[in-house]
This record gives structure tokens, sequence and C-alpha cells, in this order.
């Protein structure tokens, strides 16, 4: 969702549901969005990363925000025709794009069933098998093949060393870290959890997307204290580096702490 500021440039609600004139990710979503497997899924991920960890939440909330905001990096990236390749080179159509990116937010933490540790690896065979059930509804047998590659590739890339080799890849992969808002760390905060995670989540309070001037991307992040900037330094650059976006996304965090009792005033990537 968008609407037009003073200044004419669109300004996203990544919180959003994202709808697109192609009606086949709006299609796809309708039917992962009633599944009761992945439905399913997605509340029980959150049962070793919150409940037994006190991880920040990657239930489906974090599931929701995370599609949303993949979805908004891919329209505003469009909108300034960056070129995508994932889809391309498979050659499979345009609007495949967006499902690839769909799909894979949405099933991108599933390995949280089996463990924290080493999650991505656990769901990309997870995610396998939901997709096996589900492409078939909307693909023929090749592009099923073909569209499943793309969507674990983004998967296995979105929490790994693994360099992401297609730009839908790159996106999950930021999408996924710009979940940071205080929002995310509510259950284990409330629950005693301290860890950094927890206290650096706590500290951001809004994150929006914008569209840039000197890049197609502009991320604005708000912080009430530093603890935020390893939200925004450790955890964000980190996934921005190598993801194939570094130069199509503009990532600017200022403190807002009103009483000027500021470490650190603002930075940018």
């Amino acid at each position: 969702m968008s609407e037009q500021p003073a200044n004419g440039h669109r300004v996203y609600d990544p919180d959003a549901d994202h709808a697109f004139p192609d009606e086949r990710v709006n299609t796809v979503l309708e039917f992962v969005d009633g599944d009761v497997e992945i439905q399913t899924l997605l509340e029980a991920q959150n049962v070793n990363a919150v409940d037994r960890m006190r991880y920040n939440d990657h239930g489906p909330k974090h599931i929701e925000i995370v599609r949303n905001r993949a979805l908004c990096l891919y329209d505003l990236l469009k909108a300034s025709s960056v070129p995508f390749n994932g889809a391309t080179q498979q050659g499979l159509d345009e609007a495949d794009e967006p499902v690839i990116i769909a799909l894979a937010a949405s099933l991108h933490d599933v390995g949280h069933v089996v463990h924290r540790d080493r999650h991505p690896f656990y769901s990309v065979p997870l995610a396998s098998d939901v997709l096996d059930r589900i492409l078939p509804e909307f693909y023929d047998v090749a592009d099923a093949v073909r569209m499943k590659g793309e969507i674990l590739h983004a998967i296995l890339c979105h929490h790994t060393p693994v360099d992401p080799l297609t730009l839908e890849a790159g996106v999950i992969r930021v999408a996924d870290a710009l979940d940071m808002e205080r929002g995310r760390s509510r259950i284990p905060y409330e629950q005693g959890g301290r860890g950094i995670n927890t206290l650096s989540s706590q500290a951001i309070s809004r994150v929006s997307l914008h569209e840039g001037d000197s890049r197609p991307v502009l991320v604005e992040i708000e912080m009430t204290n530093a603890a935020g900037v390893y939200q925004v330094d450790n955890l964000l650059k980190a996934k921005l580096e190598r993801s194939m976006l570094e130069e199509h996304v503009r990532i600017v965090a200022v403190n807002t702490n009103e009483n000027r009792e500021q470490l650190v005033e603002r930075i940018e990537l």
C-alpha cells in the first residue's frame, strides 16, 4: 500500500497487505493464508524460538511483516526498473517474481520447528514438501520444478553465509532483517528475556520504506536509544552486504530520544 506525499515520492506502509495488479501472487497468497498445514507450521515454529529460547518472535506476525516488507521492496525496485533475474533466468514469467518472493517469505522460518540453530537448513526440506503440494495447484510440472528451486534458494540464503544469486533471494534476506521494531521482542521481553536481540529490538520504534532519491529504496529507522545500533549495524548491515541489493537500498537510522542523551544520533548505510 502506498500514499502520495507532498514531495511526489511514494511512501509504503510495510505492514499493510500488499496487492498487485497481476492476480497470480494474490491468488497464491489467498491459498497460503487458508492452508491449515502452513498456518500450523507458522504457529509451531515460534515454540522453539520464543517459548524455549526466549528469542524474538518468529511466528505468524513475523512472517506477515517480512512478507509485506519483501513485497514492498520488490515494488519499489520494480518502480525504478531494477531487473530481477531469478524467474527470468528460469524462463518463467515476470508475474512469477512476486510469487517466488511471497512463498519464500512465508516459508523461510519453518525450520524453527526443528531447532533455532541452523534453521534455514531445516527450512529447505520442510518447505520443499509444502511446495510439492502447493505449486501444482498453479503451475505445470516443469514450471513447478523451476519455481521450487528459486523459492528454496531464497529460503536457504536468508540467514546463512550462502550468498544470494538472485535479486528475489536478496529481497528475502534484507526483508527478514527489516522486522526489527520493539513489537517483535514483546513476548520474550515480557517473559524476562534480556538478550541483546530482545533489548535492541525494544529500542527500535519504527521502520518505514520510501521511494528514494539517490537509490530506488530508502529505509528509515527510528530508535529511542543506542541499543538499536545492534539491530542496524550488526544484523541489518550483515544482511544487506552481499545481498545484491547494496547499490539499490539506502538505510538511515536516527535516534529520536527527546532527552538528547544520545551516544549515537544517526547511522547511514
